[in-house]
Parts: C-alpha cells; sequence; structure tokens
C-alpha cells in the first residue's frame, strides 16, 4: 500500500519545536545575545528562518548571524565575527560534520560561553569527533539517547529500550534518533492498517491522519486534519554532552 498519508515529520513544524525548546532553555540560564551560525542548507536555511521568527517571542536577540558551507573544514572566521559581537552564546544550526568543527574552533578561540546545536546534533558521533570542546554542549534531541536515564514509568521507556537495543544488536553501532523516523513511519502506517482492517489507501490515510496516543520512538504522536506533525514541543527534551556522551539535562 502506498497511502496519500500526511507528512510524518514537517520540517518547517519541527525545527520551530526545536528552536522553541532552545529558547526556553536559555530563558532560564537568562542569555539575550545570541550569534548565530547556519548551513548553506535546505535544513540550515529552514532553521534560520524559524530561529528569525521565533526569537523574538522568546527576548533573544540574533545579534550576529552567519552562513557557512556544509563543506566547511574551518569556522574561524565566522565564529570570529560572532565573538566580536559579544555574544553570550552560539547557536550551531546544521546536520553535517561541520557541528564538530564548529564546537572545536569556539573553543580555540577562547570562547566560553554556552554552545547549542540544533536537534540534527542528535548523533553521538559528532560529539565524539569534537572531542573534549562538546562536553557541556546543549541541544534538543528525542529520549532515545537517554532511555536509560528515563524514569520507569515513563511512557516512552519501553519503546525506546526495545528499538535501542534492537538495532544495536543488529547493526552493532549506538542508534539515533535518526533511524527512530523511519521506525516510526512504519509504525504508525502498520498501526493504520491494522485499525482499518486492509488497505484501502483513503481509509489509511484517514486513520494515519486520527492517529491518537500512538508510542514511538520520536514521541507520542497525536495527529488530527490541522496538525500532520503528530508531535509537540515536549516531544523534544534537552540534552547535554558528559564524558563523551549524551544526558539529560540537569536543570539548575
Amino acid at each position: 500500500v502506498q497511502p496519500v498519508a500526511p507528512h510524518v515529520f514537517k520540517t518547517a513544524q519541527k525545527d520551530s519545536h526545536a528552536a522553541i525548546k532552545i529558547f526556553q532553555q536559555m530563558q532560564k540560564m537568562k542569555i539575550a545575545r545570541v550569534g548565530l551560525l547556519t548551513s548553506n542548507t535546505g535544513f540550515g536555511k529552514a532553521g534560520k528562518e524559524q530561529i528569525e521568527k521565533l526569537a523574538p517571542q522568546y527576548g533573544i536577540q540574533i545579534v550576529a548571524s552567519e552562513v557557512y558551507d556544509k563543506a566547511a573544514t574551518d569556522l574561524t572566521a565566522e565564529i570570529t565575527k560572532l565573538k566580536a559581537a559579544k555574544v553570550e552564546a552560539i547557536l550551531n544550526w546544521s546536520i553535517e560534520p561541520a557541528q564538530a568543527i564548529a564546537i572545536k574552533n569556539i573553543r580555540q578561540l577562547g570562547l566560553t560561553i554556552p554552545i547549542f546545536q540544533s536537534h540534527g546534533f542528535g548523533n553521538v558521533e559528532y560529539a565524539k569527533a569534537a572531542g573534549a570542546a562538546a562536553e557541556g554542549v546543549l541541544f534538543p534531541a528525542g529520549r532515545l539517547h537517554v532511555a536509560d536515564q528515563l524514569p520507569p514509568g515513563h511512557p516512552q521507556r519501553a519503546v525506546l529500550v526495545s528499538y535501542r537495543d534492537a538495532y544495536e544488536k543488529r547493526f552493532k553501532e549506538d542508534a539515533s534518533g535518526f533511524g527512530g523516523y523511519a521506525h516510526d513511519a512504519f509504525v504508525l502506517l502498520r498501526s493504520a492498517i491494522e485499525r482499518t482492517g486492509g488497505t484501502d489507501r483513503e481509509k489509511v490515510r484517514a486513520a494515519i491522519e486520527g492517529t491518537k496516543g500512538l508510542v514511538a520512538v520520536s514521541g507520542t504522536f497525536n495527529f488530527s486534519p490541522a496538525d500532520h506533525n503528530g508531535l509537540d514541543v515536549d516531544a523534544f527534551e534537552m540534552l547535554t554532552v558528559k564524558d563523551g556522551r549524551f544526558v539529560r539535562l540537569v536543570q539548575r
């Protein structure tokens, strides 16, 4: 079956949720002046648009903004400009290996301010590539990376542990939320087919749109005719890097 299904992960809505989660954390840390780095990709451009749109609502000023090539191997020039603007934190929005380079360059320039990354940082290999410089980096992500740190009664814990263990047993590598997206798409489709009892395209499409309370890797999905993303801001959790691993951020 190839149902005319809603976009499970609408980019703009997902980016806005990630940006909101970051801005909420910045508010808690009393950060107002932010320097922005974005890659020259569709992901970077979309993120930049959402950040610039939402920042004022949270009292955040983007006082300096630099766009860099996705294949960049050194971002010293761009970060030097952010440093000159006396930013209180730097937010990088990309999904390329340059994420790790940005982190290294920020610390090499002597900046000790907080570093925020987008949800595109949700692969521990990026943290490993940045080495010690990644310590303390903050970013929003799904809870797959911290499944064992969730309380026993958390609705996602069992699903996350099951998916993670099965993935890592088969592929011999750390599971990430990116593979979880594909997993969730199949779970949503299977659930819709089971509920409709067949493979009629329109019935399956309608069943996906009517999905409520489906617990998956990325969060608990609740769709509607007006919401084809199915996840809200709370699907993200703020994580940080500690000793080269992802951990839940302990709020002070």
